[in-house]
């Protein structure tokens, strides 16, 4: 376990899809707003609207970091599709930033689950994009266009200016619409995990829900997938909300971890949700403490 940290550290120094929610000095979690359906979500589900949290203080767009444990053993497990504005050369060359295997995987297993994209993943690979949000288990989230930074430090990722944070999302929405890209759902989840107030106000014009987590996986760069399993497994909690991702060169044992994962959770009685589900939970969201979102460990997000 001690290795797998530290090669998660190392990783999110080299390439910034690994972080626990690196915040500036003014970073501060906000105990989510009231849950809601929001009368004019950005992209929601044909079949209905998602549910989504109430602006916090000032208007700032709410966090939600895990469901209420009074939902009963429910998890949800959430992929992260990383890929900048800058590595079309990359994947030109062979790279592979998707991981087929992995979503062939989950519809195997009958698993639902929320996949955070970024623009850039869809604009790159359309056809796969568009087979996600055509299938029923699946929900697709914003994860930027670009990848960069809401706010610094944050592992290395080059920054966004404040004013062009809110149109940087919705550039990714117009890639998943340009996509044919369905059930998009208006959640976002920051680059590295890293934001701050300031980063909070400048996305409050997209109007959607940022989600964060409250399990690492550690499956950024890893090669053990057993370590990634065990310390998933470890960490799972009723309402738990898991961050993956959904990169094979970034990711490699990713989807070898979850064929450990899915039915051992299955056999504790764990039940896999959308974060939609694990957000509309009765009892309403849990709290987010002040400082770094709840139980979250310092090494690893996308």
């Amino acid at each position: 376990m001690r290795q797998l940290s530290l090669l998660t550290v190392l990783a999110a120094a080299l390439t910034g899809c690994a972080g626990g929610g690196e915040r500036g000095s003014a970073g501060i979690a906000h105990a989510p707003g009231k849950t809601t359906v929001s009368p004019r979500p950005a992209h929601p589900s044909p079949a209905r609207k998602p549910p989504t949290m109430a602006p916090g203080p000032g208007g700032l767009t709410p966090v939600f970091t895990r469901g209420p444990a009074s939902g009963g053993k429910t998890v949800a497990l959430t992929f992260d599709a990383d890929m900048t504005a800058d590595q079309g050369p990359r994947a030109a060359g062979g790279e592979r930033f998707d991981n087929p295997a992995l979503i062939s995987t989950l519809k195997q297993l009958e698993v639902d689950a929320t996949i955070f994209m970024t623009g850039r993943w869809a604009e790159e690979y359309p056809d796969q994009a568009k087979a996600i949000g055509s299938d029923p288990r699946f929900e697709v989230a914003n994860h930027s266009y670009s990848h960069h930074a809401f706010t610094t430090p944050c592992y290395g990722l080059p920054a966004l200016d404040r004013p062009a944070m809110a149109a940087d999302v919705r550039r990714a929405f117009d890639a998943f619409r340009a996509a044919g890209v369905r059930n998009v759902v208006p959640y976002f989840r920051f680059p590295g995990g890293c934001y701050d107030d300031a980063a909070l106000r400048a996305l409050a014009p997209a109007k959607v829900t940022a989600v964060q987590w409250d399990v690492v996986s550690g499956d950024a760069f890893a090669t053990d997938a057993g370590a990634v399993a065990e310390q998933v497994l470890a960490g799972v909690r009723p309402g738990s909300l898991v961050v993956l991702h959904c990169t094979r060169s970034a990711a490699p044992v990713t989807e070898e971890a979850v064929r450990t994962i899915v039915p051992e959770l299955r056999r504790r009685g764990y039940r896999f949700v959308k974060v939609s589900e694990l957000m509309s939970g009765r009892g309403g969201p849990a709290p987010v403490r002040s400082g770094q979102p709840q139980g979250q460990a310092p090494a690893q997000a996308g």
